[in-house]
């Protein structure tokens, strides 16, 4: 025992030596540079936040044990230049890290510097997404990069539902580089931005009032504001001038504004007052123990740093704070790692020296890439929550709160997070929970917008620059009343126009446009074509009748369809003579053969139930079956002579005579319709024969209905033929493919329908095969499209549509299109028109059936206990067992075919003769259906 306790000690000597060498080793103080702007709100906030970090570093044991943080700081006061020239100061005197600078347009001259002499730059403000680790890997960012930011505000941007945005920028890497960062996110999202405004760097109020101006003129409604400070709240104030922070207006500003309102212990109503209703974002930090402390302390800290206002503690502050404590923890395991602070001369610089600049000074700090890794590494609970680094070199989880300025202060609205995108609770809490960003849990509260109102704005007003919107309208030359062109004064007309017109006159806004026709006047143009000029913009919409088809769709956006629409076959027909078997025209086969099977099944049943007891139903079997075939086909006319005495008889011959009646009805009907009305027929039935055939087939010329034959249905361009009007339609039909004609023509069926209302002696045939309609074409994600659907749903709702359409075409032209169509058999019926009275009429039989076979085997029960008692015995062997069954199925289909009356004469007999010889006899009773019970008694 006292051996290992002996060892015990010599271990624990050699582990303290060990130890008291490596801190032995470490430097007493490590020289560290941090950059400010002090008349920045940011600046003033983050450099009492950092003298407090390295006052905590310094009096805590647990971190670098016998090393110093020497923190030696510039004020830049917010001059480009003098950043640049301050961190060359800090390079000149061993600086082994720089805690800023706040710009991070500095931040990109900078980085270059950092990088050639391995010094790590640390900024806890410049969040512009550009200072990549790839490019710049000496710069670390321990704040959110913007390009979170803009996915957040691009998320908002979807959760309302607004397709356009313009955005307000100041014209610097800082604004640039987000601004861009943000059109690539709204992009995924189908949204974009409309309209760039940038100014530059410390534009004046009547600059900033310019930019706005244009503003106001574009048709967006959704503004987002990337600047600093200083020029974001001139914006608002120049905004409120001009009426743009008002009903209607949705604003957005990043989280330059809460930078600036944070720190105020008094917030401004007046300035307040220049941005009510406008959304914002903060970082958003954990209420970690950290957080709590400094904040406790606060005001402490700002008596110690004197010669300054009092302000609060803002979230760059809690960056800064942590930012210092990052760099603590990686130093820490520099040493430990071995790494000492040295410095070696940059060879570069030594080439260039002796030109008037003290470049030799500067030197490559030997440990950078070293303290750079373990930089990346940490791995702490700091004052905004965990710090850690990703693969990117990005702080882990990202989010904002989503702020609402209202009244007199800021209201947290929601949150942002890039784990779970926007929700009501907060992010820390959805950390612990499985990833969720379907669209049902993205929510926010109630927003009071611009103009003191809840309901959204709808994000965007027609543009109020006084131009008209071109609206593309093809210059028909056949169909003209759908759409046409007057070659003198120019002015469109048509059904279609009339529609958008109407339409236009129910939005809440006014709509400046103006027609151009498009076409030469001499032939339809193409659509395609027509189409393509919006994708070119030399149109802002297109207005005709343009079917709603799916290329289409994938480059314009379409309103809702005005008018029906689908391709159909237009063929020639000719009579057809109705023969001299047309009287069986009015049923199928099948239906012919059901029938005839039930007038059996009808007479084989009454047989059933009438054979005992009605002596129509008996006699010989070629009598019994000629009487059953006489019977059934006898009710056909109602002409049957035999009588029916049963109950269930006459119950089937009811049921059986109402089903005759509808068929006999039917069948008249229809074979009169054969016989009287002209019947048309054409060896095209529909599509299907005519893509089978290698017959010639017309189209309209402009139609998409060229290019779906060829490509979706496979027929040879060579079938194809260019149709102009509808004379070039009879003529081609008229001469058919023999002549140089077409035998059928494919097209959208109210041309058809036209067509057909001038000539009535063509048809079309089968079915429509496609389901389109017209539309107006926009730009894709026209905010117009949308209002103008809505739009045409109340023409629609309020009958406007249905006149419009009664004003230009016939009103008899939809029940003409309907009797024209050529449909196989039309006056056939078929079994599945009378299946129900089929199954009725079974039913009623197997019913019937039933209730007869019950009571024949009750009668047969009764008469064989008083014929042979004995035979209810049960036998003994198996062969006799086996007679015994045959013979009393011999004895009952005998028991069966006889007559009723006979059974019940032989059954009064046998009782007489029983009490003739002295015995008695209780009354036996025999009952038969229809004829009622006969008791007989001695």
């Amino acid at each position: 025992m006292k051996f290992i306790f002996y060892l015990f000690s010599i271990f624990c000597c050699l582990c303290s030596c060990a130890q008291s060498q490596n801190i032995s080793g470490r430097p007493d103080a490590v020289r560290i540079g941090a950059q400010f702007a002090r008349n920045s709100t940011i600046g003033r906030v983050a450099a009492v936040a950092v003298l407090a970090a390295i006052n905590d570093i310094n009096n805590d044991s647990n971190i670098l044990p016998g090393t110093k943080l020497d923190l030696h700081m510039h004020d830049s006061s917010c001059n480009r230049f003098l950043g640049i020239v301050q961190a060359l100061q800090f390079m000149e005197k061993d600086t082994v890290a720089i805690i800023g600078p706040l710009s991070s347009t500095t931040a990109h001259v900078l980085s270059h510097l950092a990088n050639e002499l391995h010094v790590p730059l640390m900024s806890f403000s410049a969040t512009d997404p550009t200072l990549s680790s790839l490019e710049y890997p000496f710069f670390v960012r321990t704040t959110v990069s913007d390009q979170f930011q803009m996915t957040a505000v691009a998320d908002l941007v979807e959760y309302y539902g607004w397709k356009q945005v313009t955005t307000i920028f100041v014209d610097n890497d800082y604004g640039r580089n987000a601004i861009s960062s943000l059109g690539d996110e709204l992009s995924k999202r189908r949204s974009k931005i409309l309209y760039k405004a940038p100014f530059r760097p410390g534009a004046s109020n009547n600059e900033i009032a310019d930019v706005l101006i244009k503003v106001a003129m574009m048709e967006s409604r959704v503004i987002i504001l990337h600047a600093n400070p200083d020029s974001g709240l001139v914006v608002f104030q120049q905004a409120l001038k001009l009426g743009m922070v008002s009903n209607g207006y949705a604003w957005i500003a990043t989280d330059w504004l809460t930078s600036y309102l944070d720190p105020s212990v008094h917030l401004d109503i007046g300035l307040l007052s220049t941005m009510q209703g406008v959304l914002t974002l903060r970082h958003h930090t954990e209420n970690t123990r950290r957080k709590s402390m400094l904040s406790s302390k606060w005001s402490e800290l700002l008596k110690e740093d004197s010669g300054h206002s009092r302000f609060l503690l803002s979230t760059y502050g809690l960056y800064a704070y942590d930012t210092v404590w990052m760099l603590a923890h990686a130093l820490d395991a520099f040493f430990n790692s071995g790494g000492n602070i040295s410095f070696s001369p940059d060879p570069k610089l030594n080439e260039i020296s002796g030109r008037g600049l003290n470049l030799e000074a500067l030197s490559v700090f030997d440990g950078g890439q070293l303290l750079l890794e373990k930089i990346h590494q940490v791995d702490f609970l700091g004052a905004t929550g965990p710090v850690k680094f990703d693969s990117g070199g990005n702080l882990i989880q990202p989010a904002y709160d989503i702020v609402s300025i209202i009244g007199s202060g800021l209201r947290t609205v929601g949150y942002w997070s890039n784990y779970s995108g926007l929700s009501v609770i907060s992010p820390e809490t959805l950390y612990k929970k499985p990833a969720n960003r379907t669209r049902e849990t993205q929510k926010l509260h109630d927003v009071i917008w611009p103009g003191e109102t809840i309901n959204k704005p709808r994000g965007w007003v027609f543009p109020n620059n006084g131009n008209e919107i071109k609206i593309g309208v093809p210059d028909r030359v056949s169909y003209r009343q759908f759409v046409s062109v007057d070659s003198e004064t120019g002015m469109v007309r048509g059904l279609c126009i009339d529609v958008f017109v109407a339409a236009i006159n129910l939005l809440a806004y006014p709509v400046p446009y103006r027609f151009v026709p498009f076409g030469n006047n001499r032939e339809n143009p193409s659509y395609l074509e027509l189409i393509n000029k919006i994708i070119t913009d030399d149109f802002d919409a297109v207005v005709g009748d343009v079917t709603i088809v799916t290329n289409r769709t994938k480059v314009v956006d379409f309103t809702q369809p005005y008018v029906s629409s689908g391709l159909v076959v237009l063929t020639s027909v000719k009579r057809q003579n109705s023969g001299g078997w047309a009287f069986l025209q009015p049923f199928t086969i099948k239906m012919w053969t059901v029938t005839g099977l039930f007038f059996l099944i009808i007479g084989t049943v009454v047989w059933m139930l009438e054979h005992r007891i009605n002596d129509e139903f008996r006699g010989p079997p070629a009598k019994q079956l000629i009487t059953v075939f006489w019977f059934s086909f006898s009710t056909l006319f109602f002409a049957h002579r035999e009588d029916t005495r049963s109950t269930l008889g006459r119950f089937v011959i009811i049921i059986w005579l109402f089903v005759v009646l509808i068929i006999q009805s039917s069948y008249t009907a229809s074979l009169t319709s054969i016989l009287t009305v002209q019947q048309l027929t054409s060896p095209i039935t529909g599509i299907d024969s005519l893509i089978t055939s290698d017959v010639p087939i017309g189209f309209q010329v402009g139609s998409f209905a060229e290019n779906y034959l060829a490509q979706e249905l496979g027929v040879a361009h060579s079938r194809l033929k260019a149709l102009g009007s509808p004379e070039e339609y009879k003529k081609a039909l008229d001469l058919g493919p023999s002549k140089g004609g077409v035998a059928a023509i494919v097209d959208e069926r109210p041309y058809i329908e036209l067509f057909l209302y001038q000539n009535p002696k063509f048809a079309v045939v089968g079915s429509e095969f496609t389901k389109s309609g017209w539309g107006f074409a926009f730009p894709r994600d026209s905010p117009l499209s949308v209002d103008l659907s809505t739009a045409i749903l109340e023409l629609s709702e309020n009958g406007d549509l249905q006149r419009i359409h009664d004003k230009w075409l016939a009103s008899d032209m939809s029940s003409m299109s309907q009797a024209s169509e050529l449909d196989q058999d039309p006056d056939r019926l078929d079994v599945y028109s009378f299946s129900a009275l089929f199954l009725i009429c079974g039913l009623a039989c197997i019913f019937a059936l039933a209730i007869h076979a019950c009571n024949l085997f009750y009668q047969y029960s009764r008469h064989a206990a008083e014929e042979d008692p004995a035979a209810l015995q049960p036998s003994a062997s198996d062969g006799s067992r086996s007679l015994s069954r045959r013979s009393k199925l011999q004895s009952f289909l005998s028991f069966a075919d006889r007559r009723e009356a006979d059974i019940r004469r032989a059954a009064k007999e046998k009782a007489a003769g029983l009490g003739g010889s002295g015995g008695s006899m209780s009354g036996v009773s025999f009952t038969s259906s229809g004829s009622g019970s006969t008791t007989a008694s001695c």
